[in-house]
């Protein structure tokens, strides 16, 4: 069929949409081609409420009409964002913030520390970094309307860093009304501070989600870096498009329907070399870490030889090659944090260094009391890198005498269904795949999935004093060198309890329109401030 603008935007928008979300702003009406990017993302948005959840598309959304107090530039290091000023006292436990002037709601109103307060205490009670802060805070009060303090029990060097983090979920301030929801519950109304706006009425939820650019921001005067830096928005609109078709996606962006397409397949890249309008960009230099998360709760895997024989199944190889064919792009890695990131090591890594071993993971399933229960293994099957490497999981763990249920559903769902605690035969879930940057994954801190504070953790609910023990002693630590030998001691002891596993690492090039430049590289979010379109 001949690839036309209706051919391809009736494929882009075939998934029928839902009622839209109460209390979003309406925004602009329709500006010119010329002046809007449409975008292809790697999923649909399971919920506006980038506290509630560490999905990345709704971090994307949240970085669009939210701001943050701090941000980190192209170097991780954090730099002020919505503060104008600030300081520490002498004996580190005292921080004071004042906001800069200009900040606003979408509704008009100002930004006071009315707002931000709670909002810091909503995000800190859903975020791993966030709850390793607030053990330290003995208060957070009002100076003023702009000016604000954290008072501390003790130092904790890692304060600015944990606000501005773009790992999921970052540190997204809201309204006051908003703020003080449950944590545990999703907001109900969308308004933010941040560069853009987002438009109720062009929206179609599951087809395409619409944001204008907010007439009314000020952005800082410094360049743009990672996401700190000024956010200055260069384009009237940004829509992200829903298409599930990877041909169909590809397709678009060749025809000039779409400007940026972020996961096209790899075995599709080669298409491109000779292509003058496309350019292929990789935006996360350290890419992303495949993660199979296990569920503490319920058996087998609250058992720890159970866990340890999963060790052993989990071919990284077989798992990464039939989505990112032949390892161009992707690398084996049994190190707790991401390969190429400063805490990498090679300790207790027997397990990784001998390959798949089907023989001593059934010596261990065995020596668990493994009893034949069925393995409820949830599937997104609209992401490709999820769909196959559960697929070849569930192979794995047959050899070795599981028996495994996929459950197949798109990601939103899981997204919904992986913080249920239910046990898996009554809506639960053993495993779920899925990712995460390798920058969180870098080290103990940022990333809620690398705690093992058991119930209060993030899904799958790992429990390990020791761990938390050295997690604790590498925050307080005060140098590089002292971090990484503490790291050592961390992965030692993770990989004897195996809070998790990882199914390898990866690079995703994206691919975009040659006439749409100024993409900012950051791990974890995708900035459409500082792009234009020529």
């Amino acid at each position: 069929m001949k690839t036309t603008r209706r051919s391809i935007m009736a494929g882009g928008l075939a998934l029928a949409g839902t009622a839209a979300a109460p209390g979003i702003l309406q925004a602009q009406a329709r500006p010119p081609a010329s002046r809007t990017v449409r975008a292809v993302l790697h999923g649909d948005i399971p919920t506006y409420d980038p506290i509630w959840t560490t999905a990345n598309m709704s971090a994307y959304h949240g970085g669009m009409i939210y701001d943050t107090l701090f941000g980190v530039d192209a170097n991780d290091v954090p730099q002020p964002q919505m503060v104008g000023k600030y300081g520490v006292s002498d004996d580190k436990k005292t921080w004071t913030f004042e906001l800069r002037d200009g900040l606003k709601w979408h509704d008009g109103t100002d930004v006071t520390t009315a707002d931000i307060i709670p909002s810091i205490r909503r995000w800190a009670a859903r975020d791993g970094a966030g709850q390793l802060l607030m053990q330290r805070v003995k208060d957070i009060s009002a100076k003023d309307a702009k000016t604000f303090t954290i008072a501390l029990n003790e130092p904790f060097g890692l304060i600015l860093y944990a606000l501005g983090k773009t790992v999921t979920p970052g540190g997204f301030m809201m309204r006051k009304r908003e703020a003080e929801i449950d944590p545990m519950q999703k907001i109900d109304k969308i308004v933010g501070s941040g560069p853009f706006v987002f438009n109720e009425g062009e929206t179609k939820p599951g087809n395409q989600y619409v944001y204008d650019k907010n007439m009314a921001y000020v952005p800082r005067a410094e360049p743009a870096s990672g996401i700190a830096g000024g956010k200055i928005v260069k384009l009237d609109r940004v829509i992200y498009m829903n298409m599930p078709d990877a041909q169909t996606a590809v397709s678009a962006v060749q025809a000039g329907e779409i400007d940026f397409y972020e996961t096209p397949p790899v075995d599709m890249l080669d298409q491109f070399k000779d292509d003058p309008d496309v350019v292929v960009e990789t935006l996360n230099n350290l890419g992303n870490v495949g993660w199979i998360r296990l569920n503490f709760l319920h058996p087998p895997f609250d058992n720890v030889k159970i866990r340890q024989a999963m060790l052993y199944l989990a071919k990284q190889a077989d798992m990464l090659r039939p989505t990112f064919g032949d390892g161009k792009n992707w690398r084996e890695c049994g190190s707790l944090f991401a390969c190429g990131s400063a805490m990498e090591n090679d300790a207790n890594e027997g397990w990784f260094k001998g390959g798949q071993n089907i023989e001593k993971a059934k010596a261990l399933l065995k020596e668990g009391g493994y009893d034949g229960r069925e393995i409820v293994l949830l599937q997104a099957t609209n992401i490709a890198y999820m769909m196959n490497a559960a697929t070849v999981l569930a192979q794995e763990m047959r050899q070795a005498g599981f028996k495994v249920r996929l459950e197949p559903m798109d990601w939103s769902q899981v997204v919904q269904r992986r913080a249920s605690k239910a046990k898996p035969e009554e809506g639960g879930w053993n495993i779920f795949i899925t990712s995460a940057g390798g920058g969180g994954m870098g080290n103990p801190f940022t990333n809620s999935g690398m705690g093992a504070n058991g119930e209060k953790g993030w899904f799958g609910w790992p429990s390990d004093a020791k761990h938390e023990e050295l997690r604790q002693a590498w925050i307080n630590a005060d140098t590089v060198e002292q971090r990484k030998a503490i790291a050592a001691q961390i992965q030692e002891n993770a990989w004897n309890f195996v809070p998790h596993l990882y199914f390898g690492q990866w690079v995703q090039p994206a691919i975009h329109r040659k006439n749409v430049t100024g993409w900012l590289h950051v791990a974890e979010i995708i900035p459409f401030w500082n792009v234009q379109k020529t």
